[in-house]
């Protein structure tokens, strides 16, 4: 299933870096890169978070979102994540898209232009309807919290 996101770069966009791509057939999240205004680059501290620029826009059709999630070997190799991952586009928005991105590990990390920094996810949404209720119905599981259905 395919679904039609419409793209514009943000003015002064580095238009040679691309939209993004998925890089395997199989690929459920298409590649994001740091799309710097100025072509430079970013040192992230440990700890210490930034938007990082993609230099673009997007129209999410109504229905959908687009989730931004971290890469895999950025996490592992250098602890670079996203701390609200995944991240939430909603179709409403028209703003630019920056990756809130954190260095939890011990090194300063940079981050390039060009580089693939994270992810984005085209996902379907359903929206719920939310209604009181004297209570709810009971479950095996009852109020049963973090770690109540296995180990601690």
């Amino acid at each position: 299933m395919t679904v039609a996101i419409e793209m514009t770069w943000v003015e002064g966009a580095d238009t040679a870096l691309g939209l993004p791509r998925y890089e395997t057939v199989g690929a459920a999240g298409a590649d994001l890169r740091a799309n710097f205004p100025d072509r430079g680059s970013l040192t992230l501290q440990p700890m210490q978070r930034a938007i990082v620029p993609t230099g673009l826009r997007m129209a999410i059709p109504l229905g959908y979102e687009v989730q931004i999630r971290a890469r895999s070997s950025m996490a592992y190799k250098h602890g670079i994540g996203l701390p609200n991952a995944p991240g939430t586009i909603d179709s409403d928005y028209r703003g630019p898209v920056g990756a809130i991105m954190i260095n939890f590990g011990t090194e300063p990390y940079t981050i390039q232009h060009g580089d693939r920094i994270a992810q984005m996810v085209v996902a379907p949404v359903v929206q719920a309807q939310f209604g009181l209720v004297d209570e709810l119905s009971e479950t095996v599981r009852g109020e049963g919290g973090f770690g109540s259905t296995g180990k601690n």
